[in-house]
């Protein structure tokens, strides 16, 4: 009997928390007068408790997707859902960790990673605070709960803003290039430290990055997005094992994924070109 060659970003379990299905999202160009199709044809599965990090070209609809995961934009087309239930507009199941921090500058770290919890009204002050200062603990900035964000350095705000974001107990966090403004050894101590505290938590995360070896040491899998309009090119096991330090980006299998994955997104890079061209 013939059976169809399953998508790229396809996972055969049948038990995936979020699931993409042909996804398209479109919107308006005021400027242009014109409509701008950002992703077309996203098919992707995340499984329970997966670490999952997208990758492609610039401007390849990567975070327009992650967008839309977080409820913060509509689908033009296909289905989006999470739990089986369908995505209409952001929910507690859910925190996004931005590429900026955010932080409200007049709080504390403790003001601010109880903010969440402040939102949903789900606890009490006290035991809020409690829950703040155990995830403060879990991200290793015990002894700062009452330092304000400009005494803190880029890397201690972000770890403040995962810790916010966990603090709320989401079914999903959401990473968009969360260490992108920071300094080269920083952001490997960032990676290195992210992966700890994922490994606490088993949380599901969907992860952006234009870092292919970021990517690589993070995830379970890696879902290469085409040139725009993006959609799943390619999907790689990372079988690499757990726990991961630094130094397995020097082993050959890495090398072999970062080859792997570059050569996908170099044929997007020169696509792109010729479409431009024509």
């Amino acid at each position: 009997m013939f059976r169809p060659t399953p998508p790229p970003g396809y996972v055969a379990d049948g038990g995936a928390k979020l699931v993409a299905c042909g996804v398209r999202i479109d919107y308006w160009q005021v400027r242009a007068n014109a409509p701008f199709l950002a992703v077309d044809g996203v098919d992707l599965e995340v499984r329970p408790g997966e670490f999952v990090a997208i990758v492609g070209p610039s401007g390849c609809g990567k975070t327009t997707f992650l967008n839309a995961v977080d409820g913060l934009l509509q689908i033009s087309g296909g289905s989006l859902s999470m739990n089986g239930e369908p995505i209409r507009g952001p929910g507690s199941d859910r925190a996004m960790v931005f590429q900026s921090p955010s932080l409200l500058p007049w709080r504390t770290v403790l003001g601010n990673v109880v903010y969440g919890l402040e939102l949903q009204g789900k606890m009490g002050r006290t035991a809020g605070r409690e829950r703040a200062r155990e995830f403060i603990r879990l991200v290793g900035l015990d002894g700062f709960e009452d330092s304000y964000p400009l005494e803190l350095s880029g890397g201690m705000q972000q770890r403040v803003n995962l810790a916010r974001a966990l603090a709320t107990d989401p079914e999903m966090l959401l990473l968009d290039e969360p260490f992108a403004a920071l300094d080269a050894q920083t952001r490997e101590y960032m990676q290195k430290e992210l992966l700890r505290i994922w490994s606490a938590t088993r949380k599901t995360a969907l992860f952006i990055t234009h870092d292919i070896k970021e990517a690589i040491y993070l995830a379970d899998r890696v879902a290469v997005f085409s040139a725009r309009p993006g959609h799943v090119k390619q999907c790689l096991e990372i079988d690499l094992e757990r726990p991961r330090e630094l130094m397995v980006k020097r082993e050959p299998r890495f090398v072999e994924y970062e080859d792997t994955i570059w050569r996908s997104i170099e044929e997007e890079f020169a696509r792109a070109r010729e479409t431009t061209k024509r």
